[in-house]
């Protein structure tokens, strides 16, 4: 299983890593149609498939027919490359970076829209909930999606003391009712999504307040 950093191990996310450009010699000696895009959407396959737990750069190899060491011209270490994987993954989310719901619907319309779609995506790949919590969450997904949040508080019309503590509240909501190993049911999730928005509508401006819609049906 992975875990943060492997005992007295220190290592750099791969998304600050500086990766030294391969000189032409390593460039033409690398295997055939392999490249970073090709073995990161392999892995997340292999994930999906197999788990994280029999997750290896040997049996990821062997799916994309090639040699375990082919692998490391493309990435250094196994721990990056379930870094790429995990944004990989996050990117799924895209359409739910701006929700084309009803204007009617406002921002509680946009954060239900928003945490189903993370929920969606939880259960379609059971992984990403451990890497998250496993490694630092700074691929480019990962910061739209960050960024995306940041968005549909803004248009709650929070006032900026209590902003970072809504923040605090959905992402913990997200990566607690959506991500744990006993996922609550539909309803109860709905439910919770619901007590959560009440939370923050409490907490607006009157006029923002005011303006925001009821609660949908799930």
């Amino acid at each position: 299983m992975v875990t943060p950093a492997d005992p007295g191990t220190a290592r750099t996310s791969v998304w600050l890593a500086v990766r030294p450009a391969a000189p032409a010699r390593r460039r033409t000696e690398g295997p055939d149609g392999l490249d970073r895009e090709r073995i990161t959407t392999a892995a997340v396959r292999l994930l999906d498939a197999e788990g994280l737990a029999r997750f290896s750069m040997r049996r990821l190899a062997a799916a994309l027919g090639v040699t375990a060491m082919s692998l490391y011209w493309y990435v250094d270490t196994k721990h990056d490359l379930l870094e790429l994987a995990l944004d990989s993954a996050l990117g799924e989310l895209g359409e739910q970076q701006e929700p084309a719901g009803p204007p009617a619907e406002g921002w509680p319309g946009r954060l239900r829209s928003l945490a189903r779609g993370y929920r969606r995506l939880l259960v379609d790949h059971p992984w990403v909930a451990p890497l998250t919590a496993a490694y630092p969450n700074i691929g480019p997904h990962a910061r739209a999606f960050d960024s995306a949040l940041h968005r549909l508080l803004d248009a709650t019309g929070l006032p900026d003391a209590t902003r970072a503590g809504a923040r605090l509240a959905v992402s913990q909501f997200l990566h607690g009712c959506a991500g744990t190993v006993r996922r609550p049911p539909d309803g109860e999730f709905c439910l919770a999504l619901d007590v959560l928005i009440a939370g923050i509508q409490a907490h607006t401006a009157p006029e923002a307040g005011a303006a925001a819609a009821a609660p949908a049906a799930p």
